[in-house]
């Protein structure tokens, strides 16, 4: 499957998990619901440096989910991998990417709001927040797990 399949059928599916999203939607008619920004629900990491927001799905359970991240200022992740491709686009901010088993967050790729951004199965990386909050959205297929991988 090319990857333009494979993000054309996780957007497909991740629509017809509307229904499931609860109250925060609106219905403007027949099988069409949004949430408005106000109306989306981020719950804080217990280390305070991240927040996320559910979309769509359950990133603990098998299926396609839909998730934003807000990181915090000075909130980079170390050097790890995902079992499943994992699609993003930024959405405010600067997110910081890094990858290999090395963390090195001095040598790390700007994305600014707008870019897309692919992580493949297995791939090792790290990213996060400098200065800024950054806020990305997630399409994957759960369970959203993360293996640490860093060699130091």
């Amino acid at each position: 499957m090319t990857r333009a399949t494979r993000v054309m059928a996780l957007a497909l599916s991740t629509m017809m998990l509307g229904p499931a999203l609860g109250s925060a939607q609106q219905a403007v008619g027949p099988g069409v619901e949004f949430t408005a920004p106000d109306k989306i629900k981020w719950v804080k990491n217990a280390a305070g440096t991240e927040e996320t927001a559910v979309l769509a799905g359950d990133p603990n359970k098998a299926g396609p989910y839909v998730i934003r991240l807000r990181w915090l200022p000075g909130n980079m992740s170390r050097p790890h991998f995902h079992p499943n491709d994992r699609h993003f686009v930024v959405i405010e901010g600067t997110w910081w990417l890094g990858a290999g088993e090395k963390y090195d967050p001095d040598h790390t790729t700007p994305a600014g709001p707008g870019t897309y951004v692919f992580h493949k199965a297995g791939a090792i990386h790290y990213d996060g927040a400098k200065k800024e909050p950054v806020v990305i959205q997630v399409w994957g297929m759960g369970p959203n797990t993360s293996t640490p991988a860093e060699k130091k």
